[in-house]
């Protein structure tokens, strides 16, 4: 396991794949004592590399390595290592996803190249190295338009320009990024298509609503972001990103591991692809498709990796959200409002209280999905969960001060 502990949620896919009866094996460039103490309990042994991004050079000590003899996997569930990851398959001569096959999950301009090809919409697109291209692409596609990293995730470094002024604004911000996408940007609602897969068969779906869309929570520092884990995956207006994310599996050519896609439906019912990635989505998304299905996704995976399958059923029983809070002034957070009274309204349906303590320094929201914390909470009917999430919206306040 590439990254055992890192990103935090690592450490439960670590988990899970112990206890589903893999011997694990952690590979990274930290120490072990480093390690968060879930993902430290279930490794069997641990290999400290010094620069994990010297591809030849880790393949090299993880073959010089004893514990890795016998070796029958290699996973990574984290966007930066997924070319490792095949690299090391490819060099200790293991199954799983290749070189070719893994770089346009890393390639956002291969990945739109095989899926034009493979008949999917998707925004119109160039790839750029120099400010004279980004240019180029900006004039043949036409305002507005997004600027993103062609190896990026998230939404970090990603950019809309609605003219030549706000490009040329654009240009000075991207100047360490050296490889950008210009797309045709898709005014429309953004969601997600998460699967688990195991020899090409999808063995779990999940449908998530961003509430708004990314581009703008990172854009406006008062935004309070919500995802939604939606309950009903046969709703008439999610079946065009449904289909698409399911050719989009097939056309990648992807096998066994975690998927994360997201689409745009635009207001005349359009359905555009965003973006995939080789792996879950960050910000604690899936959680709430534990909390969506009362399962465990992360042992779902583990399954799919070490037995070919899973059994569960992943029943959606509830739409699942997650509401970010971001403080108002900067400093040490010294107040919290409103907290007591959506407790006493929400009862058993809120689930998780995760907000930066009294006296904590606040978190630059610029750097941090995760902001300065989080609720979560759940109900059976979507309308409730929609009015309980823009509650906390909106009437939960963090204040920070020097």
């Amino acid at each position: 396991m590439i990254s055992p502990g890192y990103p935090p949620e690592m450490a439960y896919f670590t988990r899970a794949l112990a206890q589903t009866g893999a011997r694990v094996l952690g590979l990274g460039d930290g120490p072990a004592g480093g390690l968060d103490p879930i993902a430290r309990a279930s490794l069997s042994d641990y290999l400290q590399v010094g620069n994990m991004w010297d591809e030849a050079a880790t393949v090299a000590a993880v073959k010089r390595w004893p514990a890795a003899r016998g070796l029958d996997r290699v996973e990574c569930l984290w966007e930066p290592g997924v070319i490792l990851a095949a690299r090391l398959r490819e060099g200790l001569g293991l199954p799983g996803q290749d070189v070719a096959h893994a770089i346009p999950f890393r390639d956002k301009e291969a990945m739109k190249q095989v899926l034009d090809r493979a008949g999917i919409r998707t925004p119109k697109h160039v790839r750029a190295h120099t400010e004279s291209e980004v240019r180029a692409g900006a004039e043949a596609i036409g305002f507005p338009i997004i600027v993103k990293p062609i190896a990026g995730a998230g939404s970090a470094d990603t950019h809309r320009c609605d003219d030549q002024a706000g490009l040329e604004a654009v240009l000075q911000l991207i100047r360490h990024v050296p490889e950008v996408s210009v797309e045709e940007f898709i005014e429309g609602e953004e969601f997600t298509f998460d699967t688990i897969c195991a020899g090409g068969a999808i063995q779990f779906e999940n449908v998530s609503w961003y509430r708004p869309r990314p581009l703008v929570a990172r854009q406006n520092e008062w935004v309070s972001s919500q995802t939604i884990a939606l309950k009903d995956l046969s709703a008439p207006h999610l079946q065009g990103g449904i289909e698409m994310g399911r050719k989009v599996i097939r056309a990648l050519e992807f096998g066994t591991g975690f998927t994360h896609m997201e689409w745009y439906l635009t207001a005349r019912g359009e359905t555009v692809f965003g973006e995939i990635g080789g792996r879950p989505p960050g910000a604690r998304s899936t959680d709430i498709m534990n909390y969506c299905c009362d399962d465990d996704v992360f042992a779902g995976w583990a399954e799919a990796v070490v037995h070919g399958g899973t059994r569960r059923a992943f029943r959606r029983q509830y739409n699942a959200s997650i509401i970010f809070k971001r403080a108002q002034g900067q400093g040490r957070i010294r107040r919290i409002e409103g907290a007591d009274q959506l407790r006493r309204d929400f009862g058993r349906w809120l689930l998780v209280e995760e907000l930066l303590p009294i006296g904590a320094q606040r978190r630059n929201w610029l750097q941090t999905l995760l902001s300065d914390g989080w609720w979560t909470l759940r109900h059976p009917d979507l309308a409730t969960c929609l009015a309980m999430s823009d509650r906390v919206a909106h009437e939960l306040k963090l204040y920070a001060s020097p």
